[in-house]
């Protein structure tokens, strides 16, 4: 089992560090280096708590999703320590891993637990996916003409169709781990305004970080339509977030100058803005550190 992990860790670095090789193989690192320099530590920190607020709506979405009764400052400070592990520990599902163990000491239920934070996670999702194809029919004009157009209605469809297999036709229960999920999806069944109100938020979510991108890029002197950001981001987020790297470095990088480049934004500037975003996001959860320390420090208390 170690060399296995040992094994995907070493791929996925391998992933990282070739796709990093090939963005600034062809891209000037000291202009790079002078473009990030143009954002200025205002437009940088604002971007960093624009990624702290959206901390706050994901703790507000997932109090929804939890049955039990969990205090808003227990949650968050749950969803910073996630957001400062995402940050080290390969792809976002470290973070979230990490979530579920210290919640689960609260909860005594594992099911529960992965469930909710799964839930979390599909919702933000579906709002993601929702915003990349409202802004797909504005994109026409500029990439229209290229098949890239085509990459978010793709993504919808194969989002539909799996979300089809996995809640309508629950082709989940063969498999004992997630059998227990259903239990917990059932109980939203007749609570659709529940999903509405955690859909709504999601959204609020992806447009912060939507505005913190396009926030940066202006900073940096770029400005690039707006609604772009509706139509590349959704693909970025949704690529990256597959663990196949470290975290996205160097995938992220590599797709901001494939799809920014179709509009004109050269690779310094695409690649720029790209870790512009990363390291803003890494700065903002930071103080999931000083969670950290205090809850490996603390006995865990139910919250009732």
């Amino acid at each position: 089992m170690k060399i296995n992990k040992f094994v995907l860790f070493a791929l996925k670095l391998l992933v990282s560090g070739g796709s990093l090789y090939l963005v600034f193989s062809k891209t000037d690192v000291n202009q790079v280096v002078l473009t990030i320099r143009k954002i200025g530590p205002a437009a940088f920190l604002g971007a960093s708590f624009m990624y702290i607020a959206s901390l706050l709506g994901g703790t507000f979405r997932w109090k929804l999703l939890l049955p039990e009764r969990f205090t808003m400052r227990r949650l968050f400070s749950l969803y910073m320590i996630g957001a400062f592990f995402s940050s080290f520990l390969p792809g976002v599902i470290g973070g979230d891993a990490v979530k579920a163990y210290y919640l689960n000491k609260d909860a005594k239920k594992l099911s529960l637990t992965v469930a909710s934070i799964f839930m979390d996670r599909y919702l933000g999702y579906v709002a993601l996916i929702l915003l990349g194809m409202m802004g797909v029919p504005f994109a026409f004009d500029l990439i229209g003409g290229t098949p890239y157009i085509w990459v978010m209605p793709a993504f919808f469809v194969a989002f539909v169709l799996g979300s089809f297999l996995f809640f309508g036709l629950q082709l989940g229960k063969r498999f004992n781990i997630v059998s227990e999920f259903y239990e917990y999806f059932m109980t939203f069944k007749d609570k659709k305004g529940i999903i509405l109100k955690a859909v709504l938020i999601s959204a609020v979510i992806q447009i912060l970080g939507f505005l913190s991108v396009a926030l940066l890029a202006y900073a940096m002197g770029e400005h690039i339509p707006l609604y772009m950001f509706f139509v590349f981001l959704p693909i970025v987020i949704t690529i990256t977030t597959l663990p196949i790297s470290i975290s996205g470095i160097g995938v992220r990088e590599g797709i901001f100058v494939l799809l920014f480049g179709l509009i004109g934004v050269r690779p310094e500037t695409a690649t720029s803005l790209s870790l512009a975003w990363f390291f803003s996001s890494f700065v903002g959860g930071l103080p999931g550190l000083a969670f950290y320390i205090r809850h490996s420090n603390k006995p865990e208390v139910k919250n009732s």
